[in-house]
């Protein structure tokens, strides 16, 4: 609008302007019109703006409208509202400091970046440095990134950030860390160069330039540094709000560490030269812990303590020395020190000086004439110039040292094949006063300036000739006039320089002179009120600059006299500084000149020095070292990054137009855009302009094959000026403005289309409209007619109602009438009736009590009957069994008596009988004696009783009668008592009765009660179990979910180490190959074994760990860290001592419980054991007894029967009958003793079985009753014992001990069957256990088949028959190998059989011929022949050891995977490990473990061999499956259980592999990460194209315009284009992988991983381009997406494996696309995006939402404020600030464990791969 207006308005025209019209009406963005007046030199008409499509464009290039608003607004638009700080320009990147941290510098952003194109991604400081890396490796050139800017643009953090991805991407080849010494140089050149100033406070005091070497495969070998124009007047002086460098404060802040107590350092405000600023401190930033960082970047760069502890002390010395007062005297003329100054005295001790000389000549000088030598007095001020001089050359010596120190770490002896540099240099600058260092850096940047336009204009030229249209010149502006009067014969330098020359040459002088000789040039003015100063005019601005100090400043002396003290100092650091001071040159110059070895070829011819002097000054010197960074830049293709401040307030995302648009001019991005302008800016592709306005042609214009004929046609027919556009070769080049107009031509024919859409679809509703309009007219009408209908029908249906309802009102009163009367006769019929029935009722009761008398008496009588004839029958039986019972005693008796009877009963008895019948004898005399004196009493007791009887019958006579009454009185009176007491008794009864049934009622009442409590009780307890329950499963989950993500990082964790492992071996292995010179293998090691990790080790090492101990002291921790044969000692060594402290564990674990339960369970095993004993021993001795009395008693009774006439045998014979019964009443003692013992057993056995059954634990044994009372052990040891004592008393019966022998034998045979019956319990139990390992088996047997029966019936039909075919084949394929096998078994037999009867024959013609040659007649023997008998084929493999290397060979390095195809998968590993099992079989450990670490060696080599290569990816799935499968093979402890008993035969039975185990396992990971590697590798290229690029879905995506994108020189020259790919070539690789991984028979488990980590790697490579890429992220893409996406996950459901987890990984992606297609307006759209996006964070949400590209004017953008918005409802996520996917991520790997299910004895060796030296065992 206007000058002022120009950067902040837009405004829309809203009446047609004809030229000529002094007023133009517009209409602002806030809707306020505006008549802007034009006149032809004042207000010229406005710049057009671009069309809403191009705003925001990544490449300003591309804009329609190339000037300086379009250009600032759009730098404005990519800056403020998606926050985008990187746009390009053509060639240049543009980067607006941000002024805060952004997550766009991690690793994952340099992988992504890496390998793409410049114009592919969005722009970035990556880009660049990744084009200059792809341009050295391709075109074999030097590249150079020129880094330019004001202070506080950004350029030293945005050469920082290149280096690192030069660091990261070519990072060295051996373990040198080269790249990570080039980033550490970065701390320490920023503290010693670096210093806070009011526009940066980090500003850059010095120009640099690192040269990165790179060897012939681009890996960093080394670099080189070179410093220009260190600002050595800030070392002591600083503006205000400045700083000096930082290093100052940095050793201050770390002054009371105590190794830097000696430096006598204080605070900061202390110092002058550290304290003129007044701002000492910067927010944010900890001095003391960038020291820190600085000291360790000194130790990794190599430089010793004692270097750092001197560098240290000089920085402490020139503090020191700033602080050193002078004092004038009062002639003014002269000065002196004090002498107790202590900071001199502190620098002369740190530098180590003499103190008196260095106090003297600060204030004194040396003049020397031809013939004198005087010495003068300084002034206060001159001394004081000389001081502050005498500093800054000490620091900037002191810079050049560490520079010089710097390269020298840095510095490779292995020769460069190529560069890449990196200049970060000072751009432009302009302050109120400009001195000397202004006028070198605007010098500087003229030059560099020259150097970009020629570039610039090169490649216009480049690519105008490459498309073949015709070349017009081009007027750019050159500022070789500029630098002419810098640098040119008696220009500025030279007039200094000579002005210097002179003795007393002054500022004023040397002004005038370039007034006089230099007013013609153009660029040269004298300001009109100065003449101490002069104007150029730049190519940027005009700058005024003072000459105050420019002598001095170009002079740079120092006195020599304070140098010569110096280099007289003790410390040898501080005189090795000035040794070289005289010599041409600065340091930092001369050894950058001598450590490059580069050779550089000017382009010009270097300007030759007119005078040797002139060489001391420094501007010769930077004019020297200038000419070389142009040489050496010319010499390389440059890459150029603009940095722009973007205010002078260092506020974060705001942006100052016009500060932006000066540093715009100033860095020459305008000038390209005015280049670009001025031919062909806008450049489109002949695809891509068919693509995007293909919707302005004809129908027939779409038939035409040729695309470029067909945009030929177009544009002639559309732009009449052929002047306006030109058509290339590969592209069209358009004139500015013109891209505008084909796209307003665009977006008019889409107008015109959706006005005719419009039109029809408004016809179309308004049909709609009238149709339903007419139907409802047509509805209501038919609704009116039916509610009249109705109301005509509801009035007949009311006027018959009315006529029922008084028909049936009628007749329910006639009906009531009669039912009352007839319930009236009813009821007196009742009442009659019942009367006559209670009469007769009456009678039928009285005869029916007779009845029951009659029945009572009639039966009373009846039983009395009965119960006297039962009395008769009893008494009669009585006594006919008391008679027969006589009869069968007298048999009996006569039985006993019988001696033969006897002694067949009772053989060797005589002797007893004889000591009886001795005893009966004595007993018979003695009752003899009690008989006859019992005769005498009984005589005269009976005739007493003959008198008695005959007084009592004399009395009864005389009281016959009265006696009978009297007792007949007394029984009636006991009778009536006895009645009374039964009827009280009764009631007394009947009482108790009702007490109990009350209480029990109550009782019961309680209990109902207790019993409802209880059940509301119970209900509460099931509720809290329930309730308890689901916690359970809840918190067991969650326990479950926690461990199993535990052990998926534990598992992850190990896995990443094993990486990193296997990347150290390959660095190792790199050492190796990188070491120069011959080297040769031990003697006694093999080839195998040289380059092995895991070299042979026996048994015996392994376990002499004592051994390894002492050879890890004598060897030392690194070296023995290196063999790792003593590492697996010792391993094993700690697994050992840590199994036995678990043992030990356990062990104290068990003696706790058995302490705690060693009472009761002792208790328990003595008592049962006790018991079970006494009672076997009881009933063993109760038979015996039993049997001997039967005997003894039988045996007697014959006696007594013989002798009955013998009254002794009788008395004898009843004696014994008493001795017996007092036995048999001990046998019924022992009995009850027996029972009482089996009840406790029986009640024990009850009673232990329920508490198992109920799972109650207790610790106190149930005590065993008898009669209530506790039984002890030791009373029932002691009453066992006594009853063995007892056992003596049986000599009476058993004089001989016949019978207590009997019982000994009795009670060991019972032991003996007690020791038999618990041995067959075990064997039963043994049984037992083994029949439930049986069922256990059979049921996972069944499980395993009903889970293979649900998998085949949970699959498609199809499938099916595709599952049961392949088991089918199987089944068929085991059969044939069991054939197989027989046959070979029976032609075997069949050549051992030829083989014998071969040598039978032999053997016959042996003997044939040695029967003719004896003369003597052979005796005739037979020949017996010894047959050997066949033995079956075990399974193993026999080799010699020599034949080892061949078997390798063969197996491993040889091995082509289609050479195994058609056999058994894993062939070389079942093979492997028959020979293993030989080896173990002879037990021979050095086979063995050889053979291990042989084959282990090979699987690597063959790796290293084939590494990232795809011809790799069959044998990478061959040695997977043979790496997974030997550890299974080689039968690990915790999975025999698994096995069948046939496999367990094939484990191993004399070694224990376990650290081979572990050692395969992790080679097994290894090859599983290279797998995953080459994979990546294979598909990396494909994925951007496939997922974002190829149109699955036809004339779906749109096409904007490109600028520079994709130019020629970012495109390599042997791709295809990104477009190559499609969506079904990554679906083919996919089921080629695939399909590799089912022919080898990986495990489908592992398949799954596969597949999984695959598809992670597309979702991270997918959603990465996708965040750094603009021009995809609009709503067809993500249609494409989400279409790519479900063809995707179609094929996983087509190969079964949607269940891996594949589609999980992919969520990201497909919120993404969910993002790009849905609303992005209303707060509900907010709400939706931040609900369905949970896989993306925050970052990545609003990252795409700023990246949302509308591709035509009907789109809208993303509004800020919705953003906005969408970031307040996502704080509360607390998301991982993380921007890109980690590509490089990978999941840990679990190798399950399956069985092997093929026999060894069955395995077919084939032909093919000359085996013929194993031999089958």
């Amino acid at each position: 609008l206007s000058s002022k207006e120009l950067f902040e308005r837009a405004a829309e025209i809203v009446k047609d302007y004809k030229e000529g019209e002094p007023i133009l009406h517009l209409k602002l963005e806030d809707e306020s019109p505006l008549e802007y007046r034009i006149g032809p030199k004042d207000n010229p008409l406005p710049f057009l703006r671009n069309p809403d499509i191009l705003v925001g464009e990544n490449d300003l290039t591309a804009l329609s409208y190339l000037h300086e608003p379009a250009v600032l607004h759009n730098l404005k638009v990519r800056f403020l509202e998606p926050n985008h700080i990187y746009t390009y320009c053509g060639i240049v990147l543009v980067a607006i400091n941000p002024y805060d941290q952004l997550q766009i510098y991690g690793e994952e952003v340099i992988n992504a970046y890496s390998g793409q194109n410049m114009g592919d991604m969005d722009p970035h400081i990556f880009a660049v440095a990744e084009e200059a890396y792809k341009q050295m490796a391709r075109d074999e050139r030097n590249q150079s990134i020129i880094v330019s800017g004001e202070s506080g643009a950004g350029k030293t953090v945005s050469a920082k950030y290149a280096m690192r991805f030069f660091a990261t991407v070519g990072g060295s080849a051996n373990d040198t860390n080269v790249e990570e010494k080039v980033l550490a140089s970065s701390p320490i050149m920023e503290a010693i160069g670096n210093a806070k100033t009011t526009r940066n406070d980090n500003s850059s005091r010095f120009g640099k330039y690192i040269q990165i070497g790179f060897d012939r495969r681009y890996h960093i070998i080394g670099a080189n540094m070179r410093t220009y124009l260190l600002e050595k007047s800030r070392v002591v002086f600083q503006a205000e709000d400045e700083r000096n460098y930082h290093i100052f404060y940095q050793l201050c802040a770390s002054a009371s560490f105590p190794e830097f107590k000696d430096l006598a350092l204080t605070s900061v405000e202390d110092f002058i030269f550290t304290s003129q600023g007044e701002n000492i401190f910067i927010e944010g930033v900890n001095d003391a812990e960038d020291f820190k960082k600085t000291r360790e970047a000194f130790t990794l760069l190599g430089v010793k303590e004692s270097n750092q502890s001197s560098i240290f002390r000089i920085i402490a010395s020139i503090l020191h020395l700033g602080n050193v007062e002078i004092c004038s005297e009062r002639d003014g003329e002269s000065c002196h020190i004090s002498r107790n100054d202590p900071h001199l005295t502190h620098f002369c001790r740190l530098l180590g000086v003499e103190l008196e000389q260095m106090e003297h000549w600060l204030c004194h000088r040396k003049l020397v004439t031809t013939s004198e030598t005087y010495v003068k007095n300084m002034s206060r001020k001159q001394a004081s110039n000389a001081r502050d001089a005498l500093a800054k050359h000490i620091y900037a010596h002191m810079f050049d040292w560490i520079v010089e120190h710097v390269n020298k770490s840095l510095h490779t002896s292995s020769k460069q094949h190529s560069f890449i540099g990196v200049l970060d240099i000072y751009g432009f600058e302009t302050f109120e006063i400009n001195s000397f260092e202004q006028f070198c850096i605007n010098y500087a940047n003229e030059k560099l300036q020259q150097q970009f336009n020629q570039h610039v204009f090169k490649l216009e030229q480049e690519e105008y000739m490459k498309e073949q249209i015709p070349w017009t010149l081009i007027d750019f502006y050159d500022n070789q006039p500029c630098i002419d009067l810098i640098e040119a014969k008696l220009g500025i330098l030279d007039l200094l320089d000579e002005e210097c020359k002179v003795p007393k040459g002054t500022d004023q002088n040397w002004c005038q002179k370039l007034y006089d000789r230099l007013s013609s040039s153009i660029h040269f003015q004298k300001p009109r009120m100065s003449n101490i100063s002069f104007i150029i005019i730049h190519f940027a601005d005009k700058v005024e600059y003072q000459c105050d100090g420019f002598l001095e400043k170009n002079r740079d002396t120092v006195y020599e006299e304070h140098i010569n003290i110096l280099k007289a100092s003790k410390f040898q650091l501080v005189a090795d500084l000035f040794q070289d001071t005289n010599k041409d040159g600065s340091s930092s110059t001369s050894s950058s000149s001598k450590s490059s070895r580069i050779n550089v070829r000017s382009a010009k011819p270097t300007p030759k020095v007119p005078n040797k002097e002139h060489r001391k000054t420094v501007g010769h010197q930077f004019r020297s070292s200038l000419q070389l960074l142009m040489e050496t830049l010319n010499a390389t293709t440059p890459h150029y990054v603009r940095c722009i401040k973007p205010n002078d307030e260092k506020e974060a995302f705001s942006f100052d137009s016009r500060r932006a648009v000066q540093q715009l001019r100033a860095c020459g991005v305008l000038e390209t855009i005015r280049i670009s302008a001025a031919g062909y800016p806008s450049r489109w592709t002949y695809p891509d302009f068919f693509n995007r306005y293909r919707v302005l042609m004809k129908k027939s214009d779409m038939t035409v094959g040729d695309k470029k004929l067909v945009c030929r046609n177009l544009l002639e027919t559309l732009v009449k000026d052929p002047d306006k556009f030109q058509f290339g070769k590969t592209k069209i080049f358009f004139r500015a403005g013109q891209v505008a107009y084909l796209e307003k031509l665009r977006a008019d024919k889409f107008r015109s289309a959706c006005i005719k859409i419009q039109k029809t679809v408004r016809r179309w509703l308004q049909m709609v409209r009238y149709q339903k309009m007419r139907k409802s007219a047509i509805t209501l009408q038919r609704f009116g007619r039916g509610y009249m209908a109705r109301r005509y029908a509801e009035r007949l249906r009311l006027n018959r109602a009315a006529v029922i309802c008084q028909k049936q009102y009628r007749m329910v009163r006639e009906r009531r009438d009669y039912l009352r009367v007839r319930q009236a006769v009813v009821t007196i019929q009742a009442f009659t009736r019942g009367m006559f029935t209670r009469r007769i009722f009456q009678e039928f009761l009285l005869h029916h009590k007779a009845m029951i008398i009659q029945k009572h008496v009639r039966g009373w009588l009846t039983r009395r009957k009965f119960k006297r004839a039962r009395n008769a029958a009893i008494t009669i039986q009585c006594a006919y069994r008391r008679m027969r019972a006589k009869r069968e005693l007298k048999q009996l008796k006569i039985e006993a008596r019988s001696a033969q009877h006897l002694k067949k009963l009772n053989t060797g008895m005589e002797n007893k009988i004889v000591q009886l019948q001795r005893k009966m004898d004595d007993q018979t005399k003695d009752l003899k004696t009690q008989n006859e004196q019992l005769v005498v009493a009984k005589a005269s007791l009976g005739s007493e009783v003959n008198k008695l009887q005959k007084e009592l019958e004399t009395m009864r006579s005389r009281q016959g009668d009265g006696s009978q009454l009297t007792s007949l009185r007394e029984e009636l009176e006991k009778l009536r008592a006895e009645l009374q007491e039964a009827h009280a008794h009764r009631k007394k009864l009947e009482e108790e009765h009702s007490n109990e049934k009350m209480r029990l009622d109550q009782r019961v009442e309680e209990l109902e009660k207790e019993n409802s409590l209880l059940k509301s009780e119970k209900e509460k307890m099931n509720q809290r179990i329930l309730h308890h329950s689901k916690n359970q499963e809840s918190s067991a989950s969650q326990s479950v979910g926690r461990v199993q993500a535990e052990l998926d990082e534990e598992r992850q964790r190990y896995q990443n180490l094993l990486r990193e492992f296997s990347r150290l071996e390959q660095r190792y292995d790199n050492l190796q190959e990188f070491q120069p010179g011959h080297r040769r293998n031990n003697s006694n090691q093999s080839s195998l074994e040289s380059d092995s990790n895991y070299p042979s080790i026996s048994t015996s090492e392994v376990g002499d760990t004592d051994d390894a101990i002492q050879l890890v002291e004598e060897m030392g921790v690194e070296k023995a860290a290196m063999d790792i044969g003593v590492f697996m000692k010792l391993q094993k060594r700690v697994r050992e001592l840590e199994q036995e402290r678990k043992r030990l564990q356990v062990n104290l674990e068990k003696m706790e419980d058995q302490a705690k339960r060693k009472t009761t369970s002792e208790q328990e095993n003595a008592d049962l054991a006790y018991n079970s004993l006494k009672r076997q021993e009881l009933e063993s001795e109760n038979k015996k007894l039993k049997n001997d009395l039967n005997e003894l008693r039988k045996a007697i009774a014959d006696r007594a029967s013989k002798n009955s006439s013998s009254n002794e045998l009788q008395d004898g014979y009843n004696l014994l009958l008493g001795q017996l019964k007092a036995a048999n009443e001990e046998l019924d003692v022992r009995k009850e003793e027996v029972l009482i013992l089996r009840s406790q057993i029986v009640t024990a056995a009850l009673q232990k079985e329920k508490e198992t059954t109920n799972h109650i634990e207790t610790n106190n044994l149930p005590e065993w009753t008898n009669s209530k009372k506790p039984i002890d052990k030791e009373e029932a040891l002691r009453s066992y014992h006594g009853l063995c004592d007892k056992a003596s008393d049986w000599g009476y019966l058993n004089e001989d001990g016949e019978l207590g022998l009997a019982y000994q034998g009795l009670k060991q045979v019972a032991r003996l069957l007690e020791a038999q019956l618990q041995s067959q319990a075990r064997k039963h139990e043994d049984e037992l256990e083994a029949f439930r390992t049986q069922i256990e088996l059979l049921k996972d047997d069944i499980e395993k088949k009903q889970e293979m029966l649900n998998h085949t019936m949970s699959l498609s039909p199809e499938a099916q028959v595709e599952y049961s075919v392949q088991q089918e084949i199987t089944r068929l394929t085991n059969d044939n190998l069991d054939l197989k096998e027989l046959v070979e078994k029976l032609e075997k037999n069949e050549r051992k059989l030829k083989k014998q009867l071969r040598i039978y024959m032999k053997k016959v013609q042996e003997l044939e011929a040695a029967s003719q040659s004896t003369t003597a007649k052979p005796e005739m023997t037979r020949q017996v022949t010894v047959q050997r008998r066949e033995k079956d084929f075990e399974g193993m493999l026999e080799y010699y050891k020599e034949d080892e290397a061949l078997l390798v060979k063969t197996l491993i390095t040889d091995m082509k995977p289609h050479a195994v195809s058609a056999t058994v998968p894993c062939l070389p590993a079942y093979i492997l490990f028959m020979c293993i099992r030989h080896a173990d079989y002879i037990n021979d450990d050095q086979k063995v473990h050889s053979l291990l670490t042989s084959t282990i060696n090979a699987i690597k080599k063959v790796l290293k061999m084939y590494r990232l290569r795809y011809t790799c990816f069959n044998l990478l799935f061959k040695w997977l499956l043979s790496t997974t499968l030997i550890p299974v093979l080689l039968c690990p402890q915790a999975f025999m259980t698994q096995n069948t008993a046939k496999q367990n035969e094939h484990c191993l039975k004399n070694f224990d592999l376990a650290e081979y185990r572990q050692v395969l396992s992790d080679l097994s990971i290894q090859i599983y990460q290279q797998l995953i590697k080459v994979a990546e590798h294979v598909m990396q290229p494909m994925i951007v194209s496939a997922m974002l690029e190829s149109e699955s879905i036809p004339s779906l995506a749109g096409v904007k315009p490109m600028g520079y994108r994709n130019r020629s020189s970012s495109m390599d020259k042997d791709e295809e284009g990104p477009g190559s790919y499609t969506l079904e070539a990554l679906i083919r690789q996919l089921g080629q992988f695939h399909g590799v991984m089912g022919e080898h028979g990986l495990d489908p488990e592992i398949a799954g991983q596969v597949v999984r980590q695959l598809f992670y790697s597309i979702n991270a490579v997918t959603l990465n381009n996708l965040l750094l890429r603009k021009d995809v992220c609009s709503w067809s893409t993500g249609m494409q997406l989400r279409y790519n996406i479900s063809q995707m996950e179609e094929w996983l459901r087509g190969k079964n494996l949607h269940q891996s987890g594949a589609v999980v990984n992919m969520e990201p992606v497909i919120q993404a696309a969910q993002l790009l297609q849905v609303k992005k307006k209303t707060s509900q759209d907010a709400e939706a995006i931040c609900s369905q996006c949970t896989a993306l964070t925050m970052l990545q949400i609003v990252k795409i939402l700023n990246l949302y590209t509308p591709l035509n004017e009907f789109e809208e953008r993303v509004t800020v404020s919705f953003i906005r918005n969408i970031q307040n409802r996502l704080q509360e996520r607390n998301d991982v600030p993380m921007l890109l996917v980690d590509t490089k991520h990978t999941f840990p790997v679990l190798f399950p464990y399956t069985p092997s299910a093929l026999s060894l004895e069955t395995l077919h060796i084939p032909a093919n791969l000359s085996l013929h030296f194993l031999t089958r065992v």
